[in-house]
């Protein structure tokens, strides 16, 4: 009897997090393989952001897995990536976001059917870099992340700032 109870409550906390995380503005960071750039900028902006915003990340033709050179450049960092397949970019995605970010791996032609705006943050792909290279891109979408930051919670309001 307790443990189901237990399980009631976890689960209600579960669905009240869903809840407020779908509330949240979001922003989607889309490539082609969803394997690299993106799962980066997923990570650090989810880290700098906080519970004002939320940060997802797609590809057209999603990668099995991130790549090696992300997920280590992203540990060192202390932070992580998820060790799961990427996510394919859908409408229903960009459609949910107020910012579509492009990693510079030309995702606007990959897929000619995104109808939203795509600001394009022209990265080099980080795949088969040396850990110099991928901590410089690393460095730069943390620069990019940051300012974008900024100006969501001028755009949008700081959402942690009383009216």
């Amino acid at each position: 009897m307790y443990r189901r109870a237990n399980m009631g409550q976890n689960q209600v906390h579960l669905q009240q997090r869903v809840a407020e995380d779908l509330n949240r503005p979001t922003v989607l960071f889309v490539c082609v393989h969803n394997a690299g750039r993106s799962r980066m900028a997923e990570a650090i902006f989810n880290s700098l952001a906080g519970d004002r915003y939320r940060g997802i990340s797609a590809g057209t033709e999603p990668a099995a897995r991130p790549h090696p050179e992300v997920v280590n450049a992203v540990r060192a960092n202390g932070l992580a990536v998820e060790e799961r397949p990427g996510r394919m970019l859908t409408q229903e995605l960009t459609d949910g976001a107020v910012k579509v970010i492009g990693m510079g791996c030309a995702v606007d032609e990959a897929c000619p059917a995104l109808r939203v705006p795509l600001e394009d943050w022209d990265l080099p792909d980080p795949k088969d870099r040396s850990p110099e290279e991928v901590e410089d891109i690393y460095n730069t979408i943390e620069m990019k992340v940051r300012n974008l930051i900024a100006q969501l919670d001028r755009e949008l309001g700081d959402p942690q700032t009383p009216l």
